[in-house]
């Protein structure tokens, strides 16, 4: 009974608007009575760990129940994450510049931290590098970055006055991409997200999935509301289906180069998967990682690490056709955990 209050809890938080309004968007899709869904919702938090977001998203309502239970849902992805990860370690990940630090062969740039140079140091970084990327120490969905060029201050001093002021951990060199990405979109770095899980001495990559701004943001990030994304298939490295953004609007080529979607090969795909599992053994105490790639010109680089990773990507309906969630992997590596 405490684990399904704490669920409702913390789906709801007094938010019962949002929940109203998922429900409103499923009765549009899927034609069933508002009475029903509420209750299936309800049922479906009980059984599967879903929240109204997930019933949403995974189109719970045209699934069964042996559907339903491959599928890897919030409180799942809690379960699991809780479960995997060494929460001791969790600050390699969450500070930017501890992350630059400890992964900085897999970065491949280089980088600052602000808080630890000197204006000296930075003079001479900015001279080497004139356009910078400046990140929050922490933060996510690309929030408070940003990039400057040093043409638009007075001079060093004034550049790294505003940094200061501005609060931002650390500053990064720019990257410049492959031409295969981009050909794509060419005003952001284009990333992918790898989710790597180590399992003794193995490590595995649960799924790739591609994320191209649309936008004239240099953030290639879904949380700023100009990127679409897909999954990659893990054997060929070509991306399986059209692809689509938060809104859930589907784009079978890129709005600006008119670039197809689906069967485009992302160059140097194999290299990346091989990044990725070397860099999840660094820290083996954090098993799951959703790691962000970036592919340049010299090859696959790290952007960042997520010890939390989103769930969502690889089990949205329109990138799903066998209607089958992530659940029965995790079940083969953890075949003792109840969910």
């Amino acid at each position: 009974m405490k684990k399904l209050l704490y669920k409702i809890k913390a789906v709801f938080k007094g938010n019962w608007k949002a929940l109203f309004k998922s429900i409103d968007i499923v009765h549009k899709k899927s034609g069933k009575s508002k009475f029903i869904i509420f209750f299936d919702m309800f049922w479906c938090l009980i059984k599967y760990g879903a929240g109204h977001n997930d019933y949403k998203a995974f189109a719970f309502w045209d699934l069964n129940s042996k559907q339903r239970d491959t599928y890897l849902t919030r409180f799942r992805n809690k379960k699991i994450i809780e479960m995997l990860n060494d929460g001791d370690k969790s600050e390699y990940f969450n500070n930017k510049a501890i992350f630059n630090d400890k992964f900085k062969d897999y970065i491949k740039r280089d980088a600052l931290d602000i808080k630890k140079v000197s204006l000296k140091e930075f003079e001479s970084f900015i001279q080497k590098h004139p356009v910078v990327f400046c990140k929050p120490y922490d933060g996510d969905s690309g929030k408070g970055i940003e990039k400057l060029d040093v043409k638009d201050f007075k001079n060093a001093v004034y550049m790294y006055n505003y940094i200061k002021e501005k609060n931002i951990g650390v500053v990064e060199e720019t990257i410049k991409q492959h031409k295969d990405m981009a050909k794509v979109n060419p005003n952001a770095v284009n990333c992918m997200r790898l989710v790597t899980v180590v399992n003794g001495d193995n490590v595995d990559v649960l799924y790739a999935v591609v994320k191209f701004g649309t936008t004239n943001d240099y953030v290639d990030n879904m949380g700023r509301g100009g990127s679409v994304s897909g999954p990659v298939d893990l054997e060929c490295g070509k991306i399986m289906y059209d692809l689509k953004d938060m809104y859930g609007k589907v784009f079978s080529e890129h709005p600006a180069t008119k670039v197809k979607f689906k069967g485009y090969k992302i160059p140097k795909f194999k290299e990346a998967v091989k990044l990725v599992k070397e860099a999840a053994m660094v820290i083996p105490e954090v098993r799951q990682v959703g790691w962000d790639v970036c592919i340049s010109e010299n090859g696959p680089m790290i952007v960042e690490g997520n010890n939390w990773t989103d769930y969502m990507f690889w089990q949205l309906p329109e990138h799903n056709s066998k209607k089958e969630g992530l659940m029965p992997y995790y079940r083969k590596i953890l075949p003792n955990m109840k969910f």
